[in-house]
C-alpha cells in the first residue's frame, strides 16, 4: 500500500520529537504477528485508555509532540496521537470531521463537531476507528469530511479583516428520527468583544474545545 498512489498521502509521515517514544509504544514488529484490523484496534484502544479527555488545554495548533507529552485533550488530539501511530505501522489512516449521535450513556465530542480516524484494511477497505469513545464507528457516526489531518476538514475556511466587533456562537443539536424536534430559541444575550477577533480562528478554537 505504501507505493499506491491513492494511499500516499494517508502515510505520509511528519517529523516529530517524539518519534521514537511513540514507536516505543506501538513496537512495529506487532505488525508481522498481527492482522491490520487487530493491530488498528489496539493502538485505538491505547490511545482511549493512556490519554485523558480533557477541554480547554489545547488548541487548533497544538502539536503532536506537545499532545503526547500532556497525554490529554479532545477529540481532534486523540484523533491525530491515533493517525500518526496507525501510519508508523504502515496502515494508510485518514482524518474524519463530523458529528456523533450520543446514546443512553452518553458519548464524548456530542453536541458539536467530532473527530475520529478512518484506516485502511487490505480485502475490507477503510474502517472507521473512534479514540475518543474507544468504538468502531457506526451509524450513530455522522461523517461530513475526510483529510489528511484537521486541516483538510477544517468546517469553515476563509479570512476576514477589518474592525468589526462580533461574537459568534456554535451548537449541534443530533437526535434520532423517533425523538421530537428539538425547539431553538434564540434568548441569547450577545455581547460585543472589547476588541476585533479574527471569526475564523475564534470558530476553530470554539470547535477543538468540544
Amino acid at each position: 500500500l505504501a507505493t499506491q498512489v491513492p494511499y500516499i498521502n494517508f502515510l505520509k509521515q511528519e517529523n516529530f520529537k517524539t518519534q521514537e517514544e511513540i514507536l516505543a509504544v506501538i513496537n512495529p514488529t506487532q505488525r508481522e504477528k498481527n492482522t491490520p484490523f487487530e493491530v488498528a484496534k489496539y493502538l485505538c484502544d491505547y490511545v482511549y485508555k493512556n490519554f485523558k479527555y480533557i477541554k480547554g488545554i489545547t488548541t487548533v495548533e497544538t502539536t503532536v509532540d506537545e499532545i503526547w507529552k500532556l497525554k490529554s485533550g479532545v477529540c481532534q488530539d486523540f484523533a491525530h496521537i491515533l493517525l500518526v501511530m496507525l501510519r508508523y505501522m504502515d496502515i494508510p489512516a485518514r482524518y474524519v470531521s463530523g458529528y456523533i449521535c450520543p446514546n443512553k450513556n452518553g458519548m464524548r465530542g456530542e453536541g458539536a463537531t467530532h473527530a475520529w480516524v478512518e484506516a485502511y484494511l487490505p480485502d475490507y477497505g477503510w474502517l472507521g476507528l473512534d479514540p475518543t469513545n474507544n468504538c468502531l464507528v457506526d451509524d450513530t457516526h455522522v461523517r461530513l469530511a475526510v483529510g489528511r489531518n484537521f486541516v483538510d476538514c477544517s468546517p469553515v475556511k476563509g479570512t476576514y479583516k477589518g474592525t468589526s466587533k462580533h461574537k459568534l456562537e456554535v451548537k449541534v443539536s443530533v437526535s434520532y428520527e423517533n425523538d421530537p424536534i428539538p425547539h431553538l430559541s434564540d434568548d441569547s444575550n450577545i455581547s460585543e468583544h472589547d476588541a476585533p477577533v479574527n471569526s475564523y480562528r475564534k470558530f476553530m478554537e470554539f470547535q477543538q474545545q468540544q
